[in-house]
């Protein structure tokens, strides 16, 4: 039969992802509007999003954090463009951003000494087979795949090579090992469900190092440049970035950072988002007609759920329709380049009522599709 209840939020979006709960636009600090992001108070702003995100996510002495352009994307390609080059490099992919580094760092940079090493969707490469004396470009987190590094056990201390980490839908919901890590991205429209169009880069003092030591043979566009003379913009880590920012979408993260703290910092944010995977686990276990992508539990995301059905591409399809026109769940089909199946955010701003809310007209769909 079909069911009464319905989640009370039906935004089960990968990016942009569900606002967090009793989220207000109201309630946001909005003074800074109509200044300039080079005020006092702007400074102050963004000075705030760089500090408080290395506070709540405990970053080592030494890492410094920055505001950038064009979101996750612009942050990966930041790090890349100036620091790639100077060392052989292995990309790892095994979802669709990935293969984009791929692409990315063999036919834009046309770097002749990378080695690519890929995995179909569902499983990860051999990470045992990286080559630390080289740098390396990987995701901690398959967005499109459902599928993560388990932990940082396989990156060495004593590489030689850098560490560049796309882990926009991990951080502030996975732990991270930052020791590992010379080069981190994310977005605020992920595990915060913050706004588009920023993206936040945290470079470890090795990865400072490398800007400050090596200049690429390419030019590099002014919103990619983060040195000036030869040493480190410092300006861009303290709030003065690189080009305008939405000051809106700074308090928007602000607030959402504020949230954090609300639920007793990192570690809540994490087990929230674990809380609702043991949802899906709980149905996926019930019920034989449905599977998670990801053929490793160890590697399963808690973040961006991917999900394979019993049924073809166009009952996927007809499903995730239906699910929409009921009001029951948005946006939950798998990502195009993907398999065909769901996508189900499980990050902390979902509710894991509105979770369980969702499992019973999972059932009830897939029945009335396959009929």
């Amino acid at each position: 039969m079909q069911p009464q209840a319905k989640p009370n939020n039906p935004n089960f979006s990968s990016g942009p992802c569900s606002k967090r709960p009793g989220y207000d636009v109201t309630a946001l600090e909005l003074g800074t509007l109509g200044r300039s992001h080079r005020s006092s108070i702007g400074k102050v702003a963004l000075g705030r999003a760089c500090s408080e995100t290395a506070e709540l996510l405990g970053l080592p002495e030494g890492y410094r954090v920055g505001v950038v352009p064009a979101s996750d994307t612009g942050a990966v390609e930041m790090a890349m463009w100036s620091m790639l080059g100077a060392r052989p490099v292995d990309v790892l992919a095994w979802e669709s951003f990935g293969s984009g580094w791929i692409t990315d760092i063999t036919k834009q940079l046309k770097l002749e000494n990378a080695t690519a090493t890929v995995a179909d969707y569902g499983k990860l490469p051999d990470l045992g087979a990286v080559n630390f004396d080289n740098d390396v470009v990987f995701t901690w987190n398959g967005t499109t795949s459902g599928v993560k590094v388990p932990n940082g056990d396989w990156i060495p201390d004593d590489r030689k090579g850098l560490t560049i980490c796309d882990a926009t839908s991990a951080v502030f919901a996975m732990e991270m090992p930052w020791e590992k890590l010379d080069v981190v991205t994310y977005s605020w429209q992920k595990v915060l469900g913050g706004e588009g169009a920023h993206g936040m880069l945290i470079l470890s003092p090795r990865a400072v190092e490398r800007l400050e030591s090596y200049t690429p043979s390419w030019p590099l566009p002014k919103i990619f440049r983060m040195t000036k003379g030869g040493k480190l913009d410092e300006g861009i880590f303290r709030g003065e970035t690189i080009n305008t920012p939405s000051m809106l979408c700074v308090a928007d993260y602000l607030d959402a950072l504020g949230w954090v703290r609300s639920l007793g910092g990192l570690s809540g944010a994490i087990a929230k988002s674990q809380a609702n995977l043991a949802v899906v686990e709980k149905f996926v276990a019930a019920n034989d007609w449905i599977s998670f992508l990801a053929e490793d539990p160890a590697t399963l995301s808690n973040t961006s759920v991917c999900l394979t059905l019993k049924a073809s591409a166009d009952q996927v399809k007809a499903l995730v329709k239906l699910l929409d026109s009921e009001a029951v769940a948005y946006d939950i089909g798998a990502y195009r380049d993907a398999p065909a199946g769901l996508r189900i955010w499980c990050g902390a701003t979902v509710e894991a009522s509105d979770l369980e809310a969702l499992m019973p007209w999972l059932s009830w769909a897939y029945a009335e599709v396959t009929a």
